[in-house]
């Protein structure tokens, strides 16, 4: 169930993927130039603009650098009983 759930999913930018491109298109770049500058992959590029489900972190936030972003894990608050 859970490849139907990617592959349904596969194609739709995320938020994360929208806020990349409009943060590179903001920066007059162009998917080739932001992945030269950024040291990953066309490919990654556009995966992560695209919505890809599987994409790695720490290239995630190789690319946000270039911003002055990045992605970390927070705990969410625990409600108090």
């Amino acid at each position: 169930m859970k490849d139907r759930v990617s592959k349904a999913t596969a194609g739709i930018p995320t938020p994360l993927g929208r806020q990349v491109k409009q943060l590179r298109r903001g920066a007059g770049l162009t998917q080739a130039q932001m992945a030269r500058r950024t040291g990953v992959g066309l490919r990654f590029v556009r995966d992560l603009e695209q919505g890809k489900p599987s994409v790695r972190v720490d290239k995630v936030n190789q690319v946000l650098a270039l911003f002055g972003y990045h992605v970390e894990a927070v705990k969410d608050h625990e409600t108090s009983a």
